[in-house]
């Protein structure tokens, strides 16, 4: 899986649009194999991206879960705690 893209289901406050397209603009980056699309796959791309994003935001919509809401914080610094033994 791509690393930059996020777990974004069950946070305290919930996932924001931007957060949810930018995970859908990561996805359809990494399936396609490009990071910008040429003018002629332009249209194409942001479609997906668009299309993704929908999904994604229907998907996080429709969970349930018991758990707690996890905390973006406390996750954030456990993802740095990660980085740091990883890359020193």
């Amino acid at each position: 899986m791509c690393r930059n893209i996020r777990p974004l289901a069950n946070f305290e406050p919930p996932v924001t649009e931007d957060e949810v397209h930018a995970a859908a603009l990561q996805y359809v980056r990494k399936i396609s194999g490009t990071a910008k699309p040429s003018q002629a796959n332009a249209e194409a791309f942001d479609r997906a991206v668009a299309e993704v994003a929908e999904a994604s935001a229907r998907l996080l919509a429709a969970l349930v879960t018991t758990a707690p809401p996890k905390d973006r914080e406390e996750e954030a610094a456990k993802a740095r705690r990660r980085a740091a033994l990883r890359y020193g």
